[in-house]
């Protein structure tokens, strides 16, 4: 089951060469600063949303790009791709639809004392599963091994967060985060027991409610995200939020909170 960001590489197929030949698109070194999405959107319209280019992701940078509403996604025979799309996908927390058969799951998960939701005590775990999990119709993963590191680091530094559904010591679902301030960028989810991964979705809107986060990134849109409430705005509306939300410093770092949280939904 797919979360936010779509779990495979994006439906271009060029060549690094090919990239460095469109003029219009940002090639970034070390160092250099992103181009700004609200002045820069779309430089090439034959790539509606890419805003930049490098050959890899350098310190620092993946931190400097969700600031700016900026986020990576590519596959392994491509330069990292740099997108802020139009529209953007979200999710208000409280606008989350928890469907009578989720109930019905929450319910049966929180009377049933070997499961448990664990935050950030396994994040490594969650990605390498959201990297490696089968899924229908798609081939291959966004989650390379310099997506891992560079998650991993951001989690170090209290940027990254993961949501583990657990069932004894075994990982069943769960999903990752990136968050600055109060914003909350979802990347990505798995699911090895039905409705594992909702259960994950359905804590961090809990979460995200009791906290004042007002929206959770789904960066592109789809079907299933659309079931769960998310809508799709437009890409300055969620630039404003976005700059406007950072700067909330009220959210306590590190995160937590237990399965009991689900209680929000009944």
């Amino acid at each position: 089951m797919v979360l936010l960001k779509l779990a495979f590489a994006p439906e271009i197929f060029c060549q690094a060469s090919e990239f460095k030949n469109m003029s219009n698109i940002a090639w970034l070194g070390a160092g250099d600063p992103f181009p700004n999405p609200f002045v820069h959107a779309d430089p090439d319209p034959n790539v509606p949303g890419l805003i930049a280019v490098s050959d890899r992701i350098y310190p620092g940078q993946l931190a400097d790009a969700y600031q700016l509403g900026i986020f990576p996604w590519y596959s392994d025979n491509q330069p990292i791709l740099w997108w802020s799309p139009d529209p953007r996908m979200v999710l208000r927390p409280s606008k989350f639809k928890c469907h009578e058969s989720l109930k019905k799951t929450i319910r049966q998960f929180l009377e049933e004392p070997g499961q448990q939701i664990v935050v950030d005590g396994n994040f490594g775990a969650v990605v390498r599963s959201c990297a490696t999990s089968k899924r229908k119709n798609q081939d291959g993963t966004w989650i390379t091994h310099e997506i891992m590191d560079a998650y991993a680091s951001l989690h170090e530094q209290g940027h990254a967060h993961s949501i583990a559904i657990q069932k004894g010591a075994a990982l069943v679902g769960g999903l990752y985060c990136v968050a600055f301030g109060g914003m909350v960028f979802g990347e990505s989810m798995f699911s090895r027991q039905t409705n594992a991964s909702k259960l994950a979705l359905a804590a961090l809107c809990a979460w995200c409610e009791q906290n004042g986060v007002s929206m959770i990134d789904c960066q592109q849109e789809t079907s299933h995200l659309s079931s769960l409430g998310a809508v799709p705005i437009p890409r300055d509306e969620f630039l404003n939020n976005l700059q406007e939300s950072i700067k909330q410093s009220n959210i306590e770092i590190p995160w937590f909170f237990d399965k009991e949280i689900l209680n929000h939904w009944l």
